[in-house]
Order: C-alpha cells, then structure tokens, then sequence
C-alpha cells in the first residue's frame, strides 16, 4: 500500500488545478452604424406610388408570396426543397456538427476493451526448439488468453481543449448561419431569374409588334414604289429597319432560352422541365411595399452572413486559446485491468488478474520558438477574421442601400417612359398619317418607329429592373428566414 499512498497524491494535484484557463476572453466586436438607412426616406416616399394591386408590406420570411404571383412561389420553394447547393451546405453543417461531437468527447475519458487468444506451436530447427528440447517437459505448443479493460484521460489543466471545443461549436454555429445564407441567396435567385424570364418574354412581345408594323410599312412602301410614287431609297430604308427589328428577336430568343435553363438548375431540375409552365404569358410582378425591418441594428442579428462572420471570430479567438495552451505540460492519466492465463479454465482466477496504472506528463519544454510561432499565427487569423467582421458588416449596408436606391430610381423611371411610350406612340401614328398624305419622309416615320421601339423596350427593363430592385432588397435586409430571439453563444 506504501506506493498508492504516493501516487494518490501526485495524480489529485492537476485535478485540483483544473479549470484553469488561457487564451484571451471573446467579446463580441461592437459596430458603429447610423440609426438610420441613408435611402430610408425615398422608400418610404415610395410607399404611396406603390402600383396598383401590390402587396402591402411584405413578411421578410417569406417576401417571395407578396408579389402575388403563385408561380413565381411555387418554383421558389420547390428550389428550397430541391437546390443542390442547399444541399451541400446542409452537408457541410453535418460535417461541422460531427467535428463539435469530437472536440465534446476528447474532453471526457476513453475506454476500451480488447482480448486476445493465442497458440504457438515451436519448431525444432531453431536454436530456441534445440535448447528447448534438451530439457525433459518441454513442449513445443503453448496457448495464451487475455482479457483487458483499459481507460485513458488527458486532463484538460489549462483549457486548450476545452478551447478547441469552443472553437468547434462556434465553426459549427457560422456553418449553420452559412447555409442560411446559401438559402437566402438561392430564394432571391430564383426570384430574380423568373423576373428576367418576364421581362425578355414582354420584350420579345414588343419587338414581335414592332416587326408587324415594320413590316406593313415596307409593304407599303413597296406599293408605292411599284406605282412610281416613292424613290427606292425609301424603300431601302424600310428594309434595313425591318431587318434591325427582325434581327433583335433571336438575341431576345437566346436569351430567354439561358435564363429558362438557369432557373431549372436553381430548383434542382434539368433544363427544359418547367418550360410549359413558362411559357403562357404572365405580366412582370409589380413590386410590393419594402419596410426596412428595424433598421441597421436589426441587419446585424438578422443578416445570416454577418452571423456567419462573427462565428468565424469567435472560433479563431479561441483557437488563440488552444495555442497559448501549448506553453503548459499536458497531464494524463491512463490504466488498465484485466487476465491473462495460458489455460482457459484459470482466465479469471485471482492468479491471473493483472492491472496496470500510469500518470504521464507531456510537456514541450524546449520547442516554445514554435509554440510563439504557432500563437502569432492564431492570432494573426483572428485579426484577419475582425477584419473579416467589419467588411462583412460595411457591404451589407451597401448592399441595403444599393438595393433601396435600384427600386426607387428605376420605378421612376419606369413612370417616365411608360408617359414617353403614351407620347411616342401618338408621335408614331401622327407620323405615318402624314407620310400617306405626303406631309413628311420616311425618315421621319422611321424615326418615331425607333424612339417609340426604344421606349417600350426600356420601359420593360425598368419595370424589371424595378422588381429586381425589391428582391435584392428583401435578400440584403436578411429575409427569408426567422433568426432566432436571441443570438448564438
């Protein structure tokens, strides 16, 4: 018993020690921003001018159904269900769960239990057989059996694993705010594809119409030509716009055809599987009412990449931790029980009991250069990760303000043209009632022909533009999800 009662001792030590700690304390970084967004006040003044039938203020949860459009819902939450990237990043908070299971159990003692059964049966020939045989009783076979049950732990002393399991859960928390952005991102992909499919759709339309009129003016043209009344420069003329207008459709065509194939690959479907429900004519959804959802406070809880980037400090502020534990001896404590016998029937005697005991000491007494290098290192990824931190925060309310500044500057401009489109389009067939009577050249018929084409055509990328302008608004202010109550430690 003299022994027991030294190392008893010796191991009670660094349990009484435990819990101490290193590495610097994790608060999270406090940023400064304004009270308010700066396009605030122009989409509040937009709120009135809303087009007629919008939603009211939509829900940032779920901002897609407030355009009232159930295609446009229905393909963005088969793409929740179905997007492949969804599903890598859902992956990937698999794998960082499994890495937070790890770092939880190598804080806790490990067992095992192994056994063994064994026969040897010795050759004469060899040196050991030869002076082996001249011995009486010798045998040349023999059988071994034993059964161990062994136990392991490191103590954590000065927390260095207990920081690598912080770290893990806070990788783990920036994966889960990770997929929460891929989910946003792909929502307002989707969205934004099927807007663009609309608006080529209207402006394939508009150029259509076009042809038609060009057309029945250089038939025209062409009769007159035939009786001798126009010169065949005008006729000319009328040709080469005809063919301006004809040559715009299969660009529009093309165009069309990639944003359709885009769209089914964002829903996880092969290109061409939603083509005939595109297909039937469907106006641009209007843009409904954009709240700023709590301000530039709220961006910071709600915006799932900021979140992402603050777990990413807090894992590489503990990871410092992990490093400045180097400096300190580990302890661990490992023992064994068991029997081992070379008869079966004696396998649990209490001759054949054995058992085992070890407390050890590892420590990198003489390689503190590299354990300085390895915390410079750790903490130069911290500083890195802050900075990280502070962008993150600075282009999300750029992103914001970018996406406020596209709605408003692009619905009054689209107000503007759809008044110039009224306009042109009098202009147009004033034109050519004058150019049968003989007032005016075709010049001036061709002319109003390609400001009114010109029109039409912006006036649909600006309604388009428009909506596109509300969807990036509703993806920079964080929709698309409820964060939680309170945030992630």
């Amino acid at each position: 018993m003299r022994p027991l009662t030294l190392i008893l001792p010796a191991l009670g030590a660094p349990l009484l020690l435990a819990g101490c700690s290193v590495g610097p304390r994790y608060d999270r970084p406090v940023s400064t921003l304004a009270p308010a967004f700066h396009g605030e006040a122009a989409l509040a003044g937009r709120h009135g001018s809303v087009p007629k039938g919008s939603a009211p203020t939509a829900d940032l949860a779920d901002w897609w159904r407030s355009f009232n459009d159930p295609l446009l819902t229905s393909l963005v939450e088969r793409g929740l269900a179905q997007n492949l990237d969804l599903q890598q990043a859902a992956a990937r908070v698999f794998q960082a769960r499994a890495v937070l299971k790890n770092a939880n159990a190598a804080l806790l003692p490990s067992a095992q239990v192994s056994g063994q059964a064994g026969e040897t049966y010795q050759s004469l020939q060899t040196p050991i057989g030869r002076i082996g045989s001249a011995f009486p009783g010798f045998q040349r076979s023999s059988e071994t059996y034993e059964v161990d049950l062994g136990a392991s732990w490191e103590i954590d002393l000065f927390g260095g694993r207990d920081a690598a399991r912080d770290a893990a859960r806070a990788d783990w928390q920036a994966s889960e705010a990770g997929a929460v952005a891929v989910r946003l991102s792909v929502a307002a992909q989707i969205a934004d594809t099927y807007v663009t499919i609309r608006m080529l759709q209207a402006r394939l339309d508009v150029a259509r119409a076009q042809l038609d009129t060009q057309q029945r003016l250089v038939d025209l043209v062409a009769l007159q030509y035939r009786k001798g009344v126009a010169a065949e420069l005008q006729l000319r003329q009328a040709e080469g716009a005809l063919a301006q207008v004809r040559s715009s459709i299969p660009a529009l065509g093309n165009q069309l055809d990639m944003a359709m194939n885009a769209l089914d690959v964002l829903i996880g479907a092969q290109p061409g599987s939603t083509r005939a429900e595109l297909t039937a004519q469907a106006p641009i959804p209007a843009p409904p009412a954009v709240a700023t959802a709590g301000g530039p406070a709220a961006l910071l809880r709600r915006r799932p990449d900021i979140i992402a980037a603050e777990r990413t400090l807090a894992a590489s502020n503990a990871r410092i931790g992990v490093a400045v534990a180097e400096y300190y001896p580990k302890f661990s404590l490992s023992g064994l029980v068991g029997s081992a016998t070379t008869a079966t029937g004696g396998l649990f005697t209490g001759g054949a009991t054995q058992a085992n005991g070890v407390m050890g000491l590892r420590w990198r007494l003489f390689d503190f250069g590299r354990v300085d290098a390895e915390i410079r290192a750790a903490k130069g990824r911290n500083t890195e990760a802050l900075a990280a931190y502070r962008l993150a925060v600075l282009r999300a309310s750029q992103d914001v303000e970018d996406a406020f500044s596209t709605l408003v500057q692009q619905e009054a401009r689209a107000a503007s043209l759809h008044d110039g489109e009224a306009s042109l389009t009098r202009a147009r067939d004033a034109s050519m009632a004058a150019y049968k009577g003989g007032m005016v050249s075709l010049i001036e018929v061709l002319d109003a022909d390609r400001r009114l084409l010109e029109t039409s055509d912006g006036a649909i990328q600006a309604r388009a533009a428009a909506t596109r302008g509300a969807i990036a608004s509703f993806r920079a202010l964080g929709g698309g999800w409820n964060p939680p109550a309170t945030p992630e430690t």
